[in-house]
């Protein structure tokens, strides 16, 4: 079996100038190939190898090895090259690779604020009542609260706005319009944030609803200093950013029994499929919250 791949591995650097290190991860992806069919088969051969064997062979790898899918992939990505060599110079007439289907990538969950964290926040909050305070405050609920994106905040004016139906209306992706509703708490804050601003910079036209103490729109690097400085107050995550509270505005919505397909909308996502990320978030918190409260956990 060694012939074959040191054949193969001179062929990628001959004829395919594959660098070096690439050809030593083949080298080393077909090695441990071999060594899982050996220890199945002493008498293991390429060309008796099915895509049985390499399925069980990345069961292996996932299940005992713990290896991740991308890792996976990248060592079924150098048996692909190899047995398309093999079919290429005559020494396999079936490629077993065609049949092995690549494990899909894990989704990594979207990183959220616990509800007690968002009140403790607001807690905090709430005794600034300067401009900047009101303001900031504001902002930290307008993505908490409505769910919107960071550009979505960002391009709202005061006609955004509409204090007697609690509705405001704001611009996705594509250029898509779409309409959220928002409560007392919230109306109460937009009202005292209006008040404070006129307050301190006058009554006139603002260009945004957010603005800076100078009058001007606010940019996406102060909304999220804004929203980053806040949250480092409540919150040990790693990432701290506008989009953070837009995911703590799902999964607080489906954790007190929220439709999926009315958070679909209310975010403003093509698909619910998007949507359903926010189930396998709410399902983690379901069992930190068994480990930690379960006599026989």
């Amino acid at each position: 079996m060694e012939l074959w791949t040191d054949s193969f591995l001179k062929y990628l650097a001959a004829e395919r100038n594959y660098s070096s290190a690439t050809i030593r991860s083949y080298a080393k992806d077909l090695s441990m190939f071999q060594e899982f069919l050996e220890e199945q088969n002493p008498n293991a051969s390429w060309t008796a190898v099915e895509a049985e064997d390499v399925r069980e062979w990345v069961i292996y790898l996932m299940d005992e090895q713990k290896m991740a899918a991308s890792s996976v992939n990248r060592r079924l990505s150098a048996m692909r090259s190899f047995y398309k060599y093999l079919r290429r110079v005559g020494r396999v007439s079936i490629n077993p690779m065609e049949k092995v289907v690549a494990p899909k990538k894990k989704r990594p969950l979207p990183y959220y604020v616990r509800e007690s964290e968002m009140d403790r926040l607001l807690e905090l909050t709430a005794e600034d009542r300067s401009f900047k305070g009101i303001r900031d405050r504001l902002v930290l609920m307008m993505f908490y609260e409505t769910g919107i994106r960071r550009a979505e905040l960002l391009g709202m004016t005061d006609a955004s706005v509409d204090l007697v139906t609690k509705q405001i209306k704001v611009t996705g992706k594509r250029n898509k319009q779409r309409i959220i509703p928002f409560g007392e708490e919230l109306e109460s804050e937009i009202k005292a944030y209006q008040i404070a601003r006129e307050e301190t910079l006058g009554q006139r036209t603002f260009p945004a609803l957010f603005v800076t103490e100078k009058g001007t729109a606010m940019n996406e690097k102060q909304v999220s200093k804004i929203v980053k400085e806040n949250l480092s107050k409540v919150t040990t995550i790693k990432k701290r950013s506008p989009h953070v509270l837009r995911h703590s505005f799902a999964t607080a919505m489906l954790n007190n029994k929220a439709d999926l397909t009315s958070i679909q909308k209310l975010l403003g996502h093509e698909s619910v499929s998007t949507t359903e990320i926010y189930t396998h978030v709410s399902f983690e918190e379901l069992k930190s919250e068994y480990k930690n409260a379960h006599p026989r956990k």
